[in-house]
């Protein structure tokens, strides 16, 4: 037993019971982030109301529901270093004081550049949450069960994506659109403050508790943490970079334009997209959940890891193609939105795993820049689909074809990306 096992007088089979405050520490997580993803599309649901106040025509709006994402994709990378270096618990809780700030400030604007301002100031006050999240889970979980509660923590934001369009449009129905940033941003102070009296790291005994020999590993002395420029010289850097843009493209133009196309496109009314647009969302928890399951269920019968990691990537981004790009040429409006449905629950069955494959081909002192790296990539796609969608509308007289049929070749992009060419160099650098 080494000299810190031996002054933590701990031994590392002890019952993990007595570290269960972890459990709610990720239900506030959870929390936090329906609370963080509200904040992100109350602009969407409020799409139609806000162009006409403001005389916005359709390119005009996508680069206001981009505005989000630009900033946030280059926040991420530095986000990552900050969480290390001063903890889950003094950036989470700025980060969600920031955001709410941001989204009550809004409620203010009375001109496009305002909100545009606004919209940027909210990506890069929303940057730290994930990297927290993951920070937490790699604090209180072994890395043999870490997995669970990072992807119950990705749930979060997919249980706001189902139950922000019925909660908000009723929000803006009855208090307009600036109440409704009011009421969204007032729930984030409470989370922020709830946070800092809650959260607390593991002690030394709790961490020999939960990681016994893991934790031993990781008091020996670090190699330096890569940079960067050495990872993008590196052939799988650039493949998950185009497989998350691919991937994430056709994710954000669901979360942007999802209610304006049932109400534009569909003829929907404002009070019934609230429904109907939560539907495909409630799907995309049961998307997030399942990648995560069937993966480890591949590991446990011996499927190789990386390799299980790419099963659910690659056959849910081929799936999601399946059932968007008939979208495109279906006049029916309930079997449109079966389809949209079954397409954003495969869109999201890659999400909670690419994370983890992150880990699983990244040396041991990569791993969360290279996370930092897919995600830009990833957000870099979140932040062109609104703009281009609404290129699109705008030179098309607001016909969507061109929409679906783009988000679905994209997300085959992203299959091919993971499926052909990310691999697992390490092993195949040692065979």
């Amino acid at each position: 037993m080494s000299q810190a096992s031996a002054e933590i007088g701990t031994a590392p089979d002890q019952p993990v019971k007595n570290v269960r405050v972890r459990w709610y520490l990720i239900a506030l997580l959870v929390i936090g982030g329906i609370i963080n993803y509200m904040d992100r599309n109350n602009l969407s649901i409020a799409n139609t109301t806000i162009a006409k106040e403001f005389g916005l025509n359709a390119l005009q709006m996508g680069l206001l529901l981009s505005a989000f994402s630009w900033p946030y994709a280059i926040a991420n990378l530095p986000a990552g270093y900050l969480v290390d270096r001063f903890g889950p618990k003094k950036m989470f809780a700025w980060a969600a004081g920031l955001w709410s700030i941001v989204s009550m400030l809004s409620s203010m604007a009375n001109s496009f550049g305002f909100l545009y301002a606004a919209r940027v100031a909210l990506g890069v006050a929303e940057s730290p949450f994930f990297t927290s999240g993951l920070k937490v889970a790699d604090k209180w979980f072994n890395k043999t069960e870490r997995a669970l509660p990072v992807s119950i923590v990705n749930t979060g934001s997919q249980i706001a994506n189902a139950i922000a369009p019925p909660l908000l449009t009723f929000l803006m129905l009855t208090m307009s659109w600036r109440g409704m940033f009011l009421v969204i941003g007032a729930l984030g102070i409470v989370i922020a403050l709830v946070w800092l009296r809650v959260y607390r790291d593991p002690t030394l005994k709790e961490q020999f508790i939960i990681k016994g020999a893991e934790f031993e590993e990781q008091l020996q002395p670090k190699e330096k943490q890569a940079g960067w420029g050495e990872l993008l010289t590196k052939k799988n850097t650039w493949f998950m970079v185009i497989g998350a843009f691919g991937i994430f493209y056709t994710v954000w133009v669901y979360l942007t334009w999802l209610p304006s196309y049932l109400q534009t496109a569909r003829g929907f009314s404002l009070s019934q997209i609230g429904w109907l647009a939560g539907l495909p969302f409630l799907c995309g928890i049961l998307g997030v959940l399942a990648g995560g399951i069937f993966s480890g269920k591949a590991i446990a019968r011996g499927v190789p890891v990386v390799r299980a990691r790419k099963i659910p990537i690659v056959g849910g981004a081929l799936l999601a193609a399946a059932a968007v790009l008939p979208v495109a040429y279906v006049e029916n409006t309930a079997l449109a939105i079966v389809l949209l449905s079954l397409g954003y629950f495969a869109a999201q069955v890659p999400i909670g795993v690419l994370w983890t494959l992150a880990s699983d081909i990244a040396e041991p002192n990569q791993v969360a820049s290279l996370g930092a790296i897919q995600n830009f990539g990833g957000f870099l796609g979140a932040a062109v689909a609104p703009i281009v969608t609404g290129l699109i509308l705008d030179s098309t007289g607001g016909n969507y074809t061109m929409v679906f049929l783009i988000g679905g070749l994209l997300l085959i992009v992203g299959a091919v990306s993971y499926g052909l060419f990310v691999k697992d160099r390490r092993t195949l650098a040692a065979a």
